[in-house]
């Protein structure tokens, strides 16, 4: 993560590798990234006067933090909050502890923060960013149908294998956070972009190598998260879009555009693994946010 968060050498290597996921999953700016590590290394901070580890906090000891790190700033205080979250959240993820000391706590009410999404015409002109006819072309192209089509997280896609593909009835199984398991459709156009690079490139990737990835690197191995984040940046560029792209952001718009074509809410959240509704609601704001400006662009009285 070099040049990407300043004050590098003042963080820990957990804390790093959090950030490293912040960045690589969600493709949060740099002046976010900065912000979440200036909090987490406050509390850092204030935990190791007291003999503790970073990730030994406890639901007590973050109360007493936010409220001595009070900056009576609504919006800063929120994001405090997020950040320990967040932190906290991934820990028992990454089965780093067994309880989560921040599901409790409580903010201050803020507007909603909406996620960077994607117009159907800026998503139609990333899908044709790969062009060309080289097997590592065809491979991107496939790999960026597969997302838009899915709702995919970065480590769902890059770490699927061919065993997981079913072309017949076009779908994807997909295995989740908490080992959750979920099939996903695919879509025909998706479903005839992956048929074509199966049948016609991914062997010229392998060159004889044996693998299980369903999208392999020269090397025959799984494409790497970073990795992805880099192609899916270099094809943006290439696309003209002005948006800081990530991975996630063509999950974004899978979502606000099914919603936006009058998909059921429910149905979303499960095709996006979402164990709570609630995650999913963010994307029912974006579809309406994109009605009003429609409906300002369009009508006569707008």
């Amino acid at each position: 993560m070099t040049g990407r968060i300043p004050n590098m050498n003042t963080q820990s290597r957990l804390l790093l590798q959090f950030l490293d996921h912040l960045w690589i999953e969600y493709g949060l700016s740099g002046n976010t990234l900065s912000a979440y590590g200036a909090d987490l290394r406050l509390l850092e901070a204030r935990l190791q006067a007291m003999g503790l580890k970073l990730e030994q906090a406890s639901e007590a000891e973050l109360l007493d933090f936010l409220a001595h790190s009070a900056t009576g700033s609504t919006r800063t205080a929120a994001r405090r909050l997020a950040s320990l979250r967040r932190f906290f959240s991934w820990l028992v993820r990454e089965r780093l502890r067994e309880d989560d000391p921040s599901l409790r706590l409580k903010g201050p009410r803020t507007g909603r923060h909406l996620p960077t999404t994607l117009s159907e015409i800026d998503v139609e002109a990333l899908l044709a960013a790969p062009g060309g006819d080289t097997a590592l072309a065809r491979r991107d192209a496939a790999m960026l149908e597969v997302l838009y089509a899915t709702g995919l997280r970065v480590s769902e896609l890059v770490g699927l294998s061919w065993a997981q593909v079913n072309l017949v009835v076009g779908v994807v199984r997909i295995v989740g956070k908490g080992n959750k398991e979920r099939l996903v459709p695919l879509g025909d156009v998706a479903r005839d972009k992956l048929d074509e690079y199966l049948k016609f490139t991914r062997q010229d990737i392998l060159h004889g190598r044996v693998s299980d990835a369903l999208f392999p690197t020269t090397r025959g191995a799984a494409m790497t998260r970073q990795a992805f984040w880099h192609l899916i940046k270099r094809y943006g560029l290439k696309a003209g879009l002005r948006s800081e792209l990530s991975p996630h952001t063509l999950r974004h718009a899978f979502a606000t555009h099914l919603l936006n074509h009058g998909a059921d809410l429910r149905v979303v959240q499960l095709l996006l693994g979402h164990a709570d509704i609630s995650t999913t609601q963010i994307y029912t704001h974006l579809a309406r946010e994109r009605l009003k400006v429609l409906h300002e662009q369009h009508h006569p009285r707008g």
